[in-house]
């Protein structure tokens, strides 16, 4: 049975156009995975800590030396990274924030990302152990970044979760770039005519 993994950013709720385009995803691939299940970790409503000394000392030394301050600073992290290994797709909806990751779906990826658990360090250098995942990745940003222009060198966002994401074996990883909603709240095109073409990209990436 399929199962995806739904990652939400966004702290604004119903209103978010990552979120809604993150649903109309959802929609088409239940659609085209009869039975499959969804697991949703909303971010926002839930935030990860971030990182601190009991977690850096657990995560750099054998379980059985683990106080019971690093045991608890790993808890989180654990069920992080179950919930990635037990998926077979992996959806992040999150909008950009100064031109990358808000701070929140940065900590989870530093729970995500742990030596000797997410990625090995070889004699060939560090190998990532979550493979055969596909990962679909929808940004909503205020400005518009498109490849091969000026502008693309802004989105700093992009190349940095392609690169953490293949350092732990995410290497099948496809972005949505949902850009230029600013030019909604400027009056310059309307929200429905802004989405649909996203809404269309959301339905087409979700039948892959």
């Amino acid at each position: 049975m399929a199962s995806l993994l739904k990652i939400d950013v966004s702290p604004r709720g119903d209103y978010s156009y990552s979120r809604q385009l993150g649903q109309t995803f959802v929609e088409g691939w239940q659609a085209a995975h009869t039975g499959g299940t969804v697991v949703t970790r909303d971010l926002a409503k839930n935030q990860p800590t971030f990182l601190d000394l009991p977690w850096i000392a657990g995560a750099f030394t054998p379980p059985d030396q683990h106080s019971e301050e690093s045991k608890a600073a790993l808890k989180v992290s654990n069920e992080i990274i179950g919930e990635v290994q037990a998926a077979d797709h992996i959806l992040i909806t999150t909008p950009m924030y100064n031109f990358q990751i808000p701070a929140v779906l940065k900590a989870w990826i530093d729970h995500l990302v742990r030596v000797g658990v997410t990625v090995n360090y070889t004699e060939n250098g560090p190998v990532g152990t979550l493979l055969g995942k596909k990962v679909t990745v929808i940004v909503a940003s205020a400005g518009a970044y498109p490849k091969g222009e000026p502008s693309e060198a802004y989105d700093q966002l992009t190349p940095y979760l392609k690169h953490i994401l293949s350092f732990i074996g995410l290497t099948d990883v496809t972005f949505l770039a949902a850009g230029g909603a600013a030019g909604i709240q400027y009056g310059k095109i309307s929200e429905e005519d802004w989405k649909k073409p996203f809404v269309e990209q959301a339905k087409e990436l979700a039948k892959a």
